[in-house]
């Protein structure tokens, strides 16, 4: 049971990486994409979170984490997706700073977002 479960979380990253070659996340460009085009590609690969939602949630990290059940990997890489977007700066660097600190209170270091800092 536990193999399953490691393996439906890690589609969850596989299709989020996936997402982000179609939108052109390491393209060069430090936006590569709208929120719209986001919540687009999100309804397409069936990921049925409500973006507008989620960023006004005071904690959004916790709820990716414990009812999208986001894996470390996921996380780092939904965030970074929200990142590259035309999403307002006050929210992108809450949102950065917020899953820093969940990421590094479970030893897991991420350079990838340490860089967008």
């Amino acid at each position: 049971m536990e193999d399953y479960i490691l393996r439906e979380i890690d589609k969850l990253y596989n299709v989020l990486m996936l997402m982000a070659q179609k939108l052109g996340l390491w393209s060069g460009g430090t936006e590569c994409c709208t929120v719209a085009d986001l919540k687009d590609e999100m309804t397409a690969v069936d990921i049925n979170i409500d973006l507008e939602a989620l960023l006004q949630m005071d904690n959004p990290v916790a709820y990716l984490v414990e009812e999208e059940h986001f894996s470390d990997k996921s996380l780092e890489l939904f965030v970074d997706l929200l990142f590259h977007t035309d999403l307002d700066e006050s929210i992108k660097s809450r949102l950065l700073k917020d899953t820093i600190a969940y990421l590094e209170s479970r030893n897991y270091i991420s350079f990838r977002l340490y860089s967008l800092m």
